[in-house]
């Protein structure tokens, strides 16, 4: 599974829910938490239960929906999309504002009272969360990272900064405890959706930090954010090299091997290794 892009739709907007999956997203989050004003939550949840039946059991892309945290809603929220003909579309659950592990397998919990066992991809978005990220990133559901900026910045008081210095130093700590504990790392939206130029460099940033792939929140914006996270022909040529290369330097007993003129060695293989595995989760390689 890859999860270059992940597309958020708000929960009470049926017609943007419908639209989401053929916006060639890699994941699509149906919203009940945030985008869903509070007199509006019943309503939501019953149209994301709508939508979830009609797409069946199977749907491509992975189907998620961001429920509200465990104690302030979830349990209702789990009634509504995990009733009926919805609950064989949902692939994963999003659970915003995540702190600890407790978080975490509370909301699994909750799914495991309904027969359901969905895999959860966690939302750090305060300073809590950031803090404890290894923890939540380690809880047996936990199956990714999501890094929440906006959320945080508002959290510790921040001022948001197109450099976003402010945030870097969580940014890069969600990225590693996501990759220490083997779980996927998802980054943070970026909010203007008509700055394509400051869209791609963003994400051309959160690739060279080691991010797996990052939020939309517009259909315009899955096209950059996917072409950013599949590696380009020229790399995945050079990954192969470098492979094959290895390969017959395993042969030979050898540690130390030449690529391009290039000395190679564990971490550079490391590199090829993961720019394969983008390659064949992106379908430019088999």
């Amino acid at each position: 599974m890859t999860r270059r892009s992940v597309l958020f739709a708000p929960g009470d907007r049926p017609e943007l829910m419908q639209k989401a999956p053929a916006t060639g997203a890699d994941a699509v989050v149906f919203d009940l938490e945030d985008a869903v004003a509070p007199d509006r939550k019943a309503e939501a949840g019953a149209a994301v239960q709508e939508v979830l039946a009609d797409l069946g059991p199977g749907a491509d892309p992975e189907v998620c929906v961001r429920v509200r945290p465990p104690g302030r809603g979830a349990a209702d929220d789990l009634d509504a999309i995990l009733a009926g003909d919805a609950r064989a579309a949902l692939d994963a659950l999003v659970l915003p504002k995540a702190e600890s592990a407790d978080d975490v397998t509370d909301l699994a919990d909750l799914a495991a009272e309904r027969d359901a066992d969905p895999p959860v991809l966690a939302l750090v978005e305060t300073a809590a969360g950031v803090l404890h990220a290894e923890a939540v990133a380690a809880a047996e559901p936990t199956d990714a990272l999501i890094f929440g900026a906006e959320d945080l910045a508002a959290d510790i008081g921040a001022t948001r900064t197109d450099e976003g210095t402010e945030v870097l130093h969580a940014r890069e700590h969600v990225v590693l405890a996501a990759a220490a504990a083997g779980v996927d790392a998802v980054d943070t939206v970026y909010t203007d959706f008509e700055d394509e130029a400051g869209l791609r460099a963003d994400t051309e940033f959160a690739l060279e930090l080691g991010y797996d792939g990052k939020l939309a929140i517009h259909p315009s914006q899955v096209g950059p954010i996917n072409e950013t996270f599949t590696p380009d022909p020229e790399r995945v040529e050079w990954a192969e090299r470098v492979l094959a290369a290895k390969a017959d330097a395993d042969t030979e007993g050898r540690g130390v091997f030449a690529v391009d003129g290039e000395m190679v060695d564990a971490p550079l293989v490391a590199q090829a290794e993961r720019v394969m595995e983008r390659a064949r989760a992106a379908g430019v390689r088999e």
